[in-house]
């Protein structure tokens, strides 16, 4: 299959200039897609988009991944309600440095191939050209009926919207039109690509390339990313799902693949994975079989762990998650590191006491009851001890005379307290 055959199957194509394929077909060509620098990571919704210029390279072609350096300082209204806040100069370089840290995992920069990627930021090119150079050299040749027809422009100027739309904002297909003018001229870029909702801005850079240069340019794109079941992809309770491992842990990362429902895990592994076409519908037929077993969501979440992490870190996850589960033992806790053992049991009762405590040693009653209130009383941790139900630091304790010291510790610093098979508490000696 080629490039768009490919994205097709795997149904990530909404729409595309006529000739884009045939473009492709007849020689080597340069895409770009721009990315939106307001964090210093890229978040999950934006994995879409990398895999798209991942295929474009792994099918012979050149991609160009542009930050936004410039476009970031004033805002795209496109699948917006209101305005944004603007960033200052600060701000967006630590965020286009993380961004260029982030891209360099998943494209080829440094190979020196032919189609060796490449990357951009348009400040580069946009600081120096002054107001008056812009509307002579660029806004005379798109007109304000051509802009007003832009569905982005269309909807925060109707009664939609109660904030209506600054210049600021109204110019931004111009200045993102200007950047396809300026990678067509000066990079032999003939494409951009990008989610559904910048189509609008994609073709007012081929309308202006078509009209100040001559030349031709293509669009291509590609359907934003939805739940299933309507929600909105991308988000967990405590908010986005980064790439970058600080923001959101390759524990929660995994999780967050893992917990997908049947159809959603269906469609995000054509989507996000370079499975071929012949494997995945063998995955989906093993599914199909036994879905209480979750192939599809077990393959996803390792693809993707592996992928935006580490070998290494698809491994502790998985270990973490049977941690949690139950299937884990005190070696695999211990083998955690720190970050995904507070990972895993975020959210769970915590309870500071004393590390000299600890060291010294402590009753197992006075710990549990009286130091933590983890147990309300002596007489149910006695009658939970005597039914087996106690667990610290996933080893059963039924010792009635037990001391909890330093040897318990995980990392010099946590106790693992276990009710049951599901009600955890976590001690901090500190």
């Amino acid at each position: 299959m080629n490039f768009v055959e490919d994205i097709k199957w795997r149904g990530i194509l909404h729409d595309m200039m006529p000739g884009t394929e045939e473009q492709l077909e007849k020689e080597m060509t340069s895409a770009y897609i721009g990315f939106d620098p307001t964090a210093d990571s890229l978040h999950v919704g934006s994995f879409s988009q990398i895999m798209l210029l991942k295929r474009f390279q792994l099918a012979g072609h050149k991609p160009i991944a542009l930050v936004g350096g410039a476009t970031g300082m004033i805002g795209d209204p496109s699948g917006r309600s209101a305005e944004r806040n603007l960033l200052d100069e600060e701000a967006l370089q630590k965020n286009l440095d993380g961004i260029k840290r982030q891209l360099s995992k998943f494209l080829d920069f440094d190979s020196g191939a032919e189609n060796a990627a490449e990357m951009v930021n348009n400040y580069d090119w946009m600081k120096g050209f002054s107001f008056l150079e812009f509307i002579r050299d660029v806004g005379k040749h798109i007109t304000v009926n051509y802009m007003m027809a832009k569905d982005s422009v269309k909807k925060r100027l109707s009664g939609e919207s109660k904030v209506g739309m600054s210049f600021t904002e109204f110019t931004y297909q111009l200045v993102q039109g200007y950047d396809f003018l300026w990678l067509y001229d000066n990079k032999n870029c003939k494409l951009q690509m990008g989610g559904s909702d910048q189509w609008g801005n994609i073709t007012t850079g081929t309308e202006l390339i078509r009209r100040k240069s001559g030349g031709e340019a293509y669009a291509l794109t590609i359907p934003l990313i939805t739940k299933a079941d309507g929600g909105k992809f991308g988000k967990t309770e405590s908010g986005n799902v980064w790439l970058d491992p600080e923001r959101t842990s390759p524990y929660k990362f995994y999780q967050f693949w893992l917990n997908t429902s049947d159809e959603d895990a269906e469609k995000y592994i054509k989507v996000f994975t370079l499975l071929g076409k012949e494997e995945i519908e063998g995955l989906v037929a093993q599914h199909k079989e036994a879905p209480h077993v979750r192939v599809l969501q077990k393959r996803l979440a390792e693809e993707l762990t592996t992928m935006v992490h580490s070998k290494e870190d698809y491994e502790m996850a998985l270990e973490a998650s049977q941690i949690l589960f139950g299937k884990g033992t005190a070696d695999s806790l211990k083998n955690l590191d720190e970050k995904t053992f507070l990972s895993v049991f975020e959210g769970v009762p915590q309870f500071t006491v004393s590390h000299a405590d600890i060291m010294n040693g402590v009753d197992i009653y006075d710990l549990l009851t009286e130091k933590t209130a983890i147990f309300p009383s002596k007489g149910e941790l006695r009658r939970t001890m005597a039914g087996n139900g106690l667990s610290i630091n996933k080893e059963k304790n039924n010792d009635q005379e037990a001391v909890i010291n330093k040897s318990f510790l995980i990392g010099g610093k946590y106790i693992l307290v276990q009710k049951g098979k599901k009600n955890y508490s976590l001690i901090i000696a500190q």
